[in-house]
């Protein structure tokens, strides 16, 4: 059997994967390894690791290299640490193939000790662009070390490609985000308010914000800001997803822990699981903030997106995502226009450029084929 190392790092790529590792261990061909790090060991960060295991998987090995401290010297010193950590790793399992999604700078550490290990890469959702983010360049790294592709549309495919990887090794499946919501038996709304101890409002305001990490010292005003706007929202309830492990997250944090500290109405959450992730997105009435899940899964429900500021920039994005500035003034007026007659009356005709679903089921059946011992050579694609 071929051994298929999939690392995952974070709550929200974890839910991402979710089919696909399940479809990777139900296979006859393939061996599921699983190696969880980043922020699903960290108590900060709300354990996450424990929802793996309640999903019914076994964790073949940890890797704890995530820092108490993410600075940008903390976050260098956190790659460091996970890439020693992962060689051990890797020798131990010895994968045949090693699984990552994305641009988190922990799997940055897995993909360089795969890569000097002579390991093949298969890596998912390549070829897009945050422009605001150090991300960006984690990812296009990412792809130039990796040797399958598995891209989330055909711009995507395109931008792979023109980085010089081969088109045999390029798959366009859509988003697995799409598949998660297709797949993924969502909460009631009943349920979810008794399993979160949440009250819903008239309306309810989904809240998932991040640093732009290549704006430095912003993050603090820009949390400030949206919050000044949220406080106004008296007819809504807010329910606040803690911000990820990047540079300035804490500053975040704390401005997030003091404004529901301060107002029975908003709720702060270290993690809401993927099924619950999903349920909201499904209940609330709209996502606020900078997360590639109001791109990427918002608009399967037909829901709107607020996206604040530049993280997101040079995404793909369906006509439900509202780009605004990050400040009060625009926040609000954005507000005001997803819950105007106008743009309500359009939603129901919005489609998601990353796919209808069906991307797990593809990618496995692409690894169980081919043949993974002629990867490692790679010619640099060049356009006649």
């Amino acid at each position: 059997m071929k051994k298929v190392c999939v690392v995952t790092g974070t709550r929200a790529e974890f839910g991402l994967m979710r089919y696909l590792i399940e479809e990777i261990k139900l296979s006859k061909v393939l061996k599921l390894q699983l190696v969880a790090t980043g922020t699903h060991l960290s108590k900060k960060y709300g354990e996450t690791y424990k929802e793996i295991l309640a999903s019914g998987f076994k964790i073949a090995s940890n890797v704890d290299s995530l820092l108490d401290d993410n600075s940008p010297r903390g976050i260098a010193k956190s790659v460091g640490l996970g890439t020693k950590k992962f060689a051990d790793v890797f020798h131990k399992l010895k994968p045949d193939v090693v699984i990552v999604l994305g641009d988190r700078f922990e799997i940055l550490s897995a993909v360089v000790s795969a890569m000097f290990q002579g390991i093949p890469i298969a890596h998912i959702h390549g070829g897009e662009s945050t422009e605001g983010l150090i991300d960006d360049q984690i990812r296009n790294s990412i792809t130039k070390m990796s040797h399958l592709h598995f891209v989330a549309a055909k711009e995507y495919y395109q931008k792979v490609n023109q980085m010089g990887e081969q088109k045999k090794n390029i798959f366009n499946f859509g988003g697995l985000g799409v598949d998660v919501i297709k797949r993924t038996k969502i909460l009631t709304k009943s349920e979810f308010s008794y399993n979160f101890k949440y009250n819903f409002g008239k309306k309810n305001y989904l809240i998932t914000f991040h640093p732009v990490t290549l704006e430095k010292g912003t993050a603090k005003k820009q949390a400030q800001e949206l919050v000044k706007s949220l406080n106004e929202q008296l007819e809504a309830n807010i329910l606040i997803t803690c911000p990820n492990a990047d540079a300035e997250g804490n500053q975040i944090y704390k401005i997030f822990k003091n404004f529901a500290y301060k107002n029975k109405k908003v709720f702060l959450y270290k993690s809401l699981g993927y099924v619950g992730y999903i349920s909201a997105l499904r209940h609330f009435d709209c996502i606020i903030g900078n997360s590639s899940s109001g791109l990427l899964e918002a608009p399967t429900f037909k829901k709107p997106t607020i996206n604040i500021g530049s993280r997101q920039d040079g995404r793909l994005k369906a006509k439900s995502v509202i780009d605004c500035k990050p400040d009060y003034i625009s926040i609000n007026k954005s507000i005001e226009y997803i819950n105007s007659k106008k743009f309500k009356k359009n939603l129901s005709k919005v489609k998601n450029p990353y796919g209808n679903g069906g991307a797990s089921k593809k990618i496995v059946k692409i690894l169980e084929k081919i043949d993974l011992s002629n990867l490692n050579k790679k010619k640099f694609y060049v356009k006649e």
